[in-house]
């Protein structure tokens, strides 16, 4: 009884404090004073809209930015961290969104980089193996080759090896900044059984998501950013309404609600037919009407996201047509997609549709630069004009089109690549993962820009890993397990476990209502 009362004094202790804490960049006031309490043993999420600070406060903690002002105390001693390693030194470990793992490296080298086992001045790489194996079959992944370059490791192996970097440094606090984005639903299962596991032994967890459904499930207590401050602190993590959580976020009332549907959709716009590329899917025929968005739902690996490239052109079909207003696309021909009013915001924004260093008007009119280039010259104002009457028409903050694309939030980076398309004739808009990464503000925005192209006639086919998302926003859907489509129907006729029993286990029958 005594040692249990113990335990939980330990869990319970403060192992992290932060008072006041401010942080200024040029002409920005990225945090400004913010306060923090994260506990031993608990799971502390972190929530807020994109720019509210989270990303500066992850980096404060970690060591790449010094505070301007305030406190960090740490096991209950003040410290300011003069960079990453001595933050990974006091046992603070972080796991960013975009993984720092070196792809040519083996993962017992990724897991010991910094921090090689040595010997007489050598590098003793069997100790380094023999520990990444300890640490790996702590996490439950004895499977994973410890000489296998991490290149040639699945999303999820990978975010696996950067937990096992995290571990070998002992770490106390585990800082993980949306770990669930790139994994599939067994795979987030799998994450959330290691995290309670982590927990379990004392180690606290600061967990950033804008996915509500997962901070329910996953977090105790819960921290709200809002412009820099500190709007909420010690929320329950399951019981708090949405309503308050996204009150908090936003300073308005607003929830995950998506636009009406419009009318009724006008003639059959993309046909698909027979479509199959070996291993990724199978015999595919669909259609999507005018003014109609169709929604894809399905696993990562039911071969969805292949399908809109193929689609596009990116991939060639083995067999299979694709058609655009009763004509047939060239395979394999994006630039014929183009020239027939395709359009693709692809799942990965910033490495696939973005020049993150280019200003925001040159990513807008990526697409339509022919317009703006004479006699080898470029007519900048003019493409500063017709991309600044985009970012209006999408609310884009900050409408300054001159500042470079990376500067923007993760909804406003995609509200670009969507408005690229706008410059052009686009007749059908291919979304792959459209609000990833993208807090609850701008998802609504989001989808209202998407519900209004499909109103001025555009067809949208878009592709979700979050089924609301898909059943809420799309006219019709689709259901892909294993390659082949399962299921066809109107979006009110299907539930949300309707189509989760379908994806998990659902028949392979070829009929389709």
């Amino acid at each position: 009884m005594t040692t249990d009362t113990a335990t939980d004094a330990a869990t319970d202790a403060t192992i992290l404090q932060l008072d006041g804490v401010v942080k200024q960049f040029p002409g920005v006031r990225a945090l400004d004073g913010v306060h923090l309490e994260v506990r031993a043993g608990e799971v502390h999420c972190l929530l807020g809209q994109n720019g509210a600070g989270k990303s500066t406060l992850i980096k404060v903690l970690a060591g790449v930015h010094k505070p301007d002002a305030g406190t960090v105390t740490w096991q209950g001693s003040p410290v300011v961290f003069a960079n990453p390693q001595a933050a990974m030194k006091a046992g603070i470990a972080t796991i960013y969104q975009e993984l720092d793992l070196v792809d040519h490296l083996s993962v017992a080298e990724n897991v010991f980089l910094g921090q090689e086992p040595s010997r007489f001045g050598f590098v003793h790489k069997r100790t380094a193996a023999t520990r990444t194996r300890e640490v790996l079959r702590r996490l439950g992944h004895p499977e994973i080759p410890v000489h296998r370059l991490v290149e040639a490791l699945p999303s999820a192996g990978k975010q696996i090896v950067s937990m096992a970097r995290a571990l070998s440094h002992e770490a106390k606090l585990l800082i993980m900044d949306e770990p669930s984005a790139v994994l599939a639903h067994d795979e987030v299962a799998n994450l959330f059984r290691i995290i309670r596991e982590l927990t379990a032994e004392g180690i606290a967890v600061v967990y950033i998501s804008h996915r509500l459904e997962e901070i329910r499930e996953i977090g105790d207590r819960v921290t709200v950013l809002k412009d820099g401050r500190t709007s909420a602190v010690d929320l329950p993590a399951r019981t708090t309404p949405t309503r308050e959580l996204v009150s908090k976020m936003t300073g308005r009332s607003l929830e995950y609600v998506f636009p009406p549907r419009g009318g009724e959709p006008g003639d059959v716009l993309l046909q698909v037919s027979g479509l199959t590329r070996a291993h990724e899917f199978q015999d595919v025929s669909f259609e999507v009407r005018t003014g109609e968005i169709v929604g894809i739902a399905g696993l990562v690996g039911s071969g969805r996201s292949e399908l809109l490239e193929t689609v596009y052109g990116a991939r060639t079909p083995e067999s299979g047509t694709v058609s655009v207003a009763g004509r047939n696309l060239p395979a394999g021909s994006v630039a014929a997609a183009v020239k027939a009013g395709l359009g693709l915001a692809p799942e990965e924004r910033k490495s696939q549709a973005l020049l993150l260093a280019e200003p925001v008007y040159r990513n807008i009119t990526l697409t339509t630069f022919g317009r703006y280039a004479h006699g080898g010259f470029t007519d900048a104002g003019r493409e500063q004009t017709e991309a600044s009457r985009i970012a209006d028409a999408l609310e884009l903050r900050p409408r300054d089109v001159r500042r470079p694309a990376g500067t923007l939030s993760g909804g406003n980076q995609q509200k670009v690549v969507v408005g690229r398309w706008l410059l052009g004739d686009t007749r059908l808009l291919l979304l792959d993962e459209p609000t990833r990464g993208v807090d609850v503000g701008a998802r609504a925005e989001l989808y209202q820009v998407i519900r209004d192209l499909a109103r001025r006639g555009v067809g949208v086919l878009l592709v979700s890993s979050e089924v609301p998302e898909v059943l809420g926003l799309a006219d019709r859907v689709l259901v892909m397990r294993e390659g082949r489509l399962i299921k066809q129907a109107p979006a009110g006729e299907l539930t949300e476990d309707d189509v989760l029993d379908l994806v998990m286990a659902g028949s392979l029958s070829p009929t389709l209502s």
